[in-house]
C-alpha cells in the first residue's frame, strides 16, 4: 500500500485526511494518509523518514524549511520560496498547489485576476494572491493595516519586479476598518480576503465596513471556517457574487494528485466534495 502524509506543527484538526482519501477513492485507490506533526527543531532529522512516503503535503511552520529536503522546486515553489506538496521519487520536487488551488477558486466563482482587484492583507497567502494577479495582468489595490505597510511595500517591489507594468497601489486602512474613503471611492471588479478576520471562533467580525461591498462584484474569502463568513454573507445580501476558501483547500489537493498521479477528476465530483467538506466545519 502506498503511503502519503501532511507534515506540520500544531497540526490539531485537519481536514487534509478526508479530502485526500476521497481523491484517491476517486481514482480508484486505497492508500494510507496520515498527519504526521513534526516540531521545527526536529524537520532535518525527519528527512530520512519522510523519504519513506510516496508523496506528502505541508502545512505551517514547515514551507520554506521543507526546501532544504528538496531536488528541485517547481516554477510556483520557487517564486514563493513555499513549499507544500513533495513527490518523492529519483529526484524530490517540491510544488506549491496553493497558487493553482487559488486561481482556479476565482475562475470558478467567475471572476477574472485580470481585472480591477482589491485585496485586503498582505502576508503569506495575501502575497501570493497579489503576484498571481499581477502575473495576470489584474489592476491591483493592496488594503493594509498601517502596522502592515512595510509587508505591503515589500510585496509591491516583488510585484513590480516580476511585472514592471503592473498597475498596484497601497490604501491604509483606516481606524474603524476598511472603507470607502480609505479607497478614494474607487469601485473594484473583485475583492479578495486574505486575512484572518471573520475566522471561527470570532465568526461576527468583516475585514471591511460593509459599504466596500457596494462598489464589488465579486469576493473571494480564503477563510473556510465557517462556512459562510459574515463577509461572504453580507457580499451576497449587497448583491455580490461571493464564496469562501473550502474550495481553494480542496482544489490545491486535486492538484497534489495530479502531481502525484497525473490524475483527473470530473467536475460534478470535486463540487460534491467541495459540498461535503463545507459541511464539516
Amino acid at each position: 500500500m502506498r503511503k502519503f502524509c501532511l507534515i506540520g506543527h500544531p497540526l490539531g484538526h485537519s481536514l487534509s485526511p478526508q479530502i485526500h482519501a476521497r481523491l484517491f477513492e476517486l481514482s480508484g485507490e486505497k492508500v494510507e494518509y496520515t498527519l504526521e506533526d513534526i516540531d521545527p527543531s526536529e524537520l532535518e532529522s525527519k528527512f530520512d523518514f519522510l523519504s519513506e512516503f510516496d508523496g506528502f503535503n505541508i502545512t505551517i511552520p514547515h514551507k520554506m524549511g521543507i526546501i532544504d529536503y528538496c531536488d528541485e522546486l517547481s516554477d510556483g515553489a520557487k517564486r514563493y520560496r513555499s513549499v507544500n506538496c513533495v513527490k518523492n521519487g529519483t529526484r524530490k520536487v517540491g510544488h506549491n498547489t496553493d497558487c493553482i488551488g487559488f486561481t482556479k477558486s476565482v475562475e470558478m466563482l467567475g471572476a477574472s485576476l485580470k481585472s480591477k482587484v482589491l485585496l485586503i492583507g498582505c502576508g503569506g497567502v495575501g502575497r501570493m494572491m497579489a503576484i498571481e494577479t499581477a502575473l495576470e495582468g489584474g489592476e491591483l489595490t493592496i488594503a493594509a493595516l498601517p502596522s502592515d505597510l512595510p509587508l505591503a511595500k515589500k510585496a509591491v517591489e516583488e510585484i513590480t519586479a516580476l511585472n514592471p507594468d503592473t498597475k498596484v497601489k497601497i490604501a491604509e486602512i483606516g481606524e474603524k476598518g476598511l472603507s470607502n474613503a480609505d479607497l478614494g471611492g474607487e469601485k473594484f471588479d473583485l475583492l479578495l480576503n486574505a486575512c484572518p478576520v471573520g475566522m471561527f471562533p470570532k465568526v461576527d467580525r468583516m475585514p471591511c465596513l460593509p459599504e466596500v461591498l457596494d462598489n464589488v462584484k465579486y469576493v473571494f474569502d480564503a477563510i473556510y471556517n465557517p462556512k459562510e463568513t459574515l463577509l461572504a454573507k453580507t457580499a451576497r445580501e449587497r448583491g455580490c457574487t461571493a464564496m469562501t476558501g473550502m474550495a481553494m483547500l480542496v482544489l490545491q489537493a486535486v492538484a497534489a494528485h495530479e502531481i502525484w498521479d497525473n490524475a483527473s477528476y470530473k467536475k460534478e465530483d470535486i463540487d460534491k466534495l467541495i459540498a461535503d467538506m463545507e459541511n464539516l466545519v
